[in-house]
């Protein structure tokens, strides 16, 4: 392993750290407490699976609670935008109007973060704990004032660390500190589950089966995530005459789950936007909806399942673009056997891509929700599902597949080197 990727996991791993520290501070003015009270009785609902994503930084009611999620909604907001609009899809394609484009993302997380701590800062004045005391310890205006700068520093710091991280880290920065909040919250499942066990709340049988539901969840991802469609490729005569001494790739590499873990990412962030402003309510309408959202419902699992769907071809549709491959292989003399190249290329991928894409929608679907339909049935008091084994197992490979790469590229300059 040379040095170069070692100093880019330490960054990661430095980034990641910082970013759990930041989970550890609190928002001024709060009793923690109470907060953390509130999130328990709750744990079963969409306030304890927003907590498991932002990796127990909601409970504490740190300056991190809101996670990366506005974010991750300005950025579902953005790409919607761009599909519809054909000049700020253009802005997105060129380098000068990328930054643009990244910088109206930074601008739209700003006043969603904003409108959701104003939200959380309003709910908590009526939040009391069971002695009674307040989550609230200083005057009201005064802490929305402070919740809403507290919240946003800790917000644009969990960018910045995202973006710093595929910059100069391993992998890509978002979905790592959301792997991160996860994975950050197993050693207290693990014991929470324990604890269960020991009071006879939860029968040791239902555990070893709840273990078997992950490890085959586990052990689907896998195998789904190294699957691909190898389309055949030829190259004109001429084109191998001059590329004699070079490797030229005979196929087109097909992921069976093209758009990867952002489907799951965005139905999450989606749900949860809204059982996140409305559980401060007590209107009987609000609360009616707010109970159909609860993760724990099936109703939120089948909404789950469809928004799933629908990112899975649309984020597909998006990083899978079948004219430009077409046009960089009519470039290099490249064809299809039994296809012309040009437009009749491109729509011979366009309709692979989209077979692939029926599958690895269905797979993620499934994968999200139907864990949690079997753990349902053996009555298990908590939240589990399969969003969180799919996310965590998801960038874990993708990391690992970026690492290898890595790997790969610098024995490659090596061998350059020593043959220069």
């Amino acid at each position: 392993m040379n040095r170069a990727l070692i100093n880019k996991i330490l960054i990661t791993l430095g980034f990641l750290f910082a970013y759990r520290v930041l989970a550890y501070v609190p928002v001024p003015g709060v009793n923690i407490d109470v907060i953390r009270e509130f999130f328990t009785s709750n744990s079963s609902n969409a306030l304890g699976m927003f907590n498991m994503f932002s990796g127990g930084a909601a409970e504490r009611l740190s300056i991190i609670s809101l996670g990366i999620m506005p974010y991750i909604t300005a950025s579902i907001i953005m790409e919607l935008l761009a599909a519809t609009f054909p000049n700020l899809g253009k802005m997105k394609k060129e380098r000068d109007g990328m930054q643009k484009y990244m910088q109206i993302i930074r601008y739209a997380t700003i006043v969603i973060t904003v409108i959701q701590a104003i939200g959380v800062s309003i709910g908590l004045q009526s939040l009391t704990g069971r002695d009674g005391s307040s989550a609230i310890m200083i005057d009201m205006n005064l802490f929305i004032a402070i919740s809403c700068v507290s919240m946003l520093t800790g917000t644009m710091l969990l960018m910045w660390i995202g973006e710093q991280i595929t910059q100069r880290g391993i992998g890509n920065g978002i979905s790592l500190i959301i792997f991160a909040g996860i994975v950050s919250g197993i050693p207290s499942a693990i014991g929470g589950t324990i604890d269960l066990v020991n009071t006879g709340e939860l029968n040791f049988l239902v555990v070893i089966a709840i273990a078997l539901v992950i490890l085959i969840t586990v052990g689907v991802v896998i195998y789904v995530e190294m699957g691909e469609r190898r389309v055949p490729i030829s190259y004109s005569r001429k084109t191998v005459m001059q590329n004699q001494n070079k490797r030229i790739m005979n196929y087109i590499p097909i992921k069976v789950n093209l758009s990867g873990v952002i489907p799951p990412i965005f139905a999450s962030a989606i749900l949860m936007f809204p059982g996140t402003i409305l559980q401060a309510s007590t209107n009987e309408f609000i609360v009616a909806i707010n109970d159909f959202l609860n993760p724990n419902s099936y109703f939120f699992n089948i909404l789950t399942f469809l928004f799933i769907l629908f990112f899975a071809y649309f984020y597909a549709s998006i990083t899978f673009n079948a004219k430009d491959i077409s046009e960089n292989l009519k470039r290099q003399g490249g064809f299809i056997p039994g296809v012309r190249p040009g437009e009749s290329t491109a729509n011979f991928l366009n309709e692979v891509a989209s077979r692939l894409t029926l599958t690895g929608s269905i797979y993620l679907g499934l994968i999200s929700t139907l864990p949690w339909v079997l753990v349902k049935f053996m009555g298990v008091p908590f939240y589990f599902g399969g969003t969180s084994v799919l996310i965590v197992v998801q960038v874990a490979l993708d990391t690992m597949r970026k690492i290898e790469a890595q790997v790969y590229m610098s024995k490659y300059q090596t061998l350059s080197a020593v043959g220069l």
